[in-house]
This record gives C-alpha cells, structure tokens and sequence, in this order.
C-alpha cells in the first residue's frame, strides 16, 4: 500500500475559475521536502496550469526517497520522442525514482486548447504511442541494436548515435495512464505498470469494473496483475 499527495496540490480558488497562485521554485523545493518528512511514499504533478515535468526536476533535487510522477501529462500534444526524451532524464537525475503517468484529455480539450489534431479514436493511439515509448526506451538503452516501431499513428525509425542519450543505469520507466473506460483500463492491464484513476470515478465502479477490466488485460498479456 502506497500513500501519494500532490505536488502544488490544486486550491479551491482554481477549481472556481479564480486562477493559481504562481509558485517560486523555492516554494516546489520547500513544498517537496515537506511530503518526504511528512512520510508519504510519492508526490505527483497534475498538468493543471503548471508543466508536470518541470517541477518534477526541482523536487528530484530536494528529495531522497519518494516516488516522482506525473498525474498525469497529456500524451497527444507531445510527440513520444519528446515524452521519452523527459522521462528518461528524470529518470536518470532522480535516481529511479520516477514513474510517467500520462492522459489522452477529450478532443475539445486537445484541438481547442492544445492545438492538437484528434486524428482517431483515443484509445487504439494511446496504446501505439505507448508501444512506441517502450521501443526508443530500449533504443536508449541500446543504441547499437535500436528497437523500431511503426504504426498506424506513430512511427520511430531513426536513432542516430549523436541524438542518443545513451544507456541508464534505471533504463526502466514505469508507464502509468489515466484510465475511466473500459478499454483504457484493459490498456493499462495489458501494457502499463499501474493506472491513475480518474475523481470522477465511484469505489464501486473502481471495484467492479475498473479492475476486472484491467485483469482482463492482464490475463491477454500474460502478465501478473502485482
């Protein structure tokens, strides 16, 4: 059993419409070690206002223990290169402390206020682009024998050694996605370490269908649902 909190947790003003106040990053290093001595075994960074990676870099510099994730970053504004890219020196720089958690939004979201093209359907993207991140992990990691990946919607077929970052001594990124309906949940079973359930979400529709549908994803891949 894990017990998280939030990194510049939301504030009421902000779920009213009345803005944030802007943080200093004095106050993301100060607001980090206090959740490290309080006890708890993460902090997480919502995309609500701020990035969720850089203050992510801040907290890994003022801490020694705890989890760092994002909860989550919007995945279709950000090509998996520049993801990977994030994630792999967070990764590094905390010391394997890191999980990337990630979130497709709604389309509304995406082509109004990311200036994004919502180019099909949610789900089937969301798992290239996952499949996709595995594969230039492993190309990180060995950049002699790159591992490629090409999809309907995403492709990596190019790794030369100078834009490389090279091998990490923690070349595993825990992938984490932000899962309501049932295929996203399968999604998550199937090829993720965990899953960010949404607050809209009741304990019995958690119980009952979230993690039975993420079993049955489990089960396709042959993993173990630990």
């Amino acid at each position: 059993m894990r017990t998280e909190t939030g990194l510049l947790n939301l504030e009421a003003e902000q779920y009213a419409g009345m803005g944030q106040t802007a943080a200093k990053i004095t106050d993301i290093a100060a607001n980090a070690r206090a959740i490290e001595a309080l006890g708890f075994d993460g902090a997480t960074m919502p995309e609500a206002g701020y990035d969720p990676f850089l203050p992510l870099m801040v907290a890994a510099e003022h801490t020694q223990r705890i989890r760092l994730a994002t909860n989550v970053a919007i995945a279709f504004p950000r090509s998996p290169m520049v993801v990977a890219q994030l994630a792999w020196d967070l990764q590094k720089y905390s010391g394997g402390r890191f999980q990337l958690g990630l979130g497709t939004q709604v389309k509304g979201h995406n082509e109004r206020r990311y200036s994004t093209p919502w180019t099909a359907p949610p789900g089937p993207r969301l798992r290239e682009y996952l499949l996709c991140l595995q594969a230039i992990f492993a190309s990180f990691q060995n950049g002699k024998q790159p591992t490629y990946f090409e999809g309907k919607h995403y492709q990596f077929t190019l790794m030369p050694p100078f834009f490389n970052p090279g091998p990490s001594p923690y070349p595993h990124v825990p992938l984490y996605i932000a899962a309501v309906n049932p295929y996203m949940c399968r999604l998550a079973g199937e090829l993720c370490d965990g899953l960010r359930l949404h607050p809209i979400a009741t304990f019995k529709y958690a119980k009952e269908v979230v993690r039975q549908t993420v079993e049955t994803g489990v089960r396709k891949a042959g993993r173990r649902l630990s």
